[in-house]
Formats: structure tokens, C-alpha cells, sequence
């Protein structure tokens, strides 16, 4: 069965740091581009960070210097590394396998004081 599933949301302060994880089954995940994106209350869901086969990294402006995706194949897991959280970075998480239309069911990040 092909699941995707997000977990390391957490509430962080201002200026926090917090790893997103998704763990992918069902798919060898290093033969896949994937991807990051997020949606907050009110707005559409909006892309955030991407991962060619080939190793490729793309960022969305608003968390260019801040964020990092990367892949561990042996745990078949993407990750998000964020770091320097504002309170507009707040949103629901989620992950992406390009090419298909499923998610997952998103991990909660929320930055506050």
C-alpha cells in the first residue's frame, strides 16, 4: 500500500527550529522527485521545497537560507529541516510524491510566542 506519512510538527518560538519527517511506503522514495508544501488557515496550499532523483534541491523564495529538504534511502524517509521559524511560516506540512495525487495527512507547525 502506498502511504505517505508526515510527522515532527510541534509548537516552536520565534527563531526555533523543527524536522519534518515523511515516511514513505510502498515505493522506493530515491526513484521519486519529492516535495514540501504547506497550507495555512485561509490560503491555498502553497509548494514549498523540492528533491530531484538526481539530488536537485528547489525553494520556494519565502524559505530560501532557512530550510533544507534531504532523503535518507535506507529509511525511505524525505525530511524538512527548518530553521529561523517566523510566525508566517506557521501551516500544515505536508509531503509530495510529484506525479500523483495523494498526500498525506500532514503535520501541524505552529510558531508562536
Amino acid at each position: 500500500q502506498v502511504q505517505l506519512v508526515e510527522s515532527g510538527g510541534n509548537l516552536v518560538q520565534p527563531g526555533g527550529s523543527l524536522r519534518l519527517s515523511c515516511a514513505a511506503s510502498g515505493f522506493i522514495l530515491s526513484q521519486n522527485a519529492m516535495g514540501w508544501y504547506r497550507q495555512a488557515p485561509g490560503n491555498q496550499r502553497e509548494f514549498v521545497a523540492s528533491l530531484s532523483t538526481g539530488g536537485s534541491t528547489n525553494y520556494a523564495d519565502s524559505v530560501k537560507g532557512r530550510f533544507t529538504i534531504s532523503r535518507d534511502n535506507a529509511k525511505n524517509t524525505v525530511y524538512l529541516q527548518m530553521n529561523s521559524l517566523k510566525p508566517e511560516d506557521t501551516a500544515v506540512y505536508y509531503c509530495k510524491r510529484f506525479g500523483f495525487t495523494y498526500w498525506g495527512q500532514g503535520t501541524q507547525v505552529t510558531v508562536s510566542s
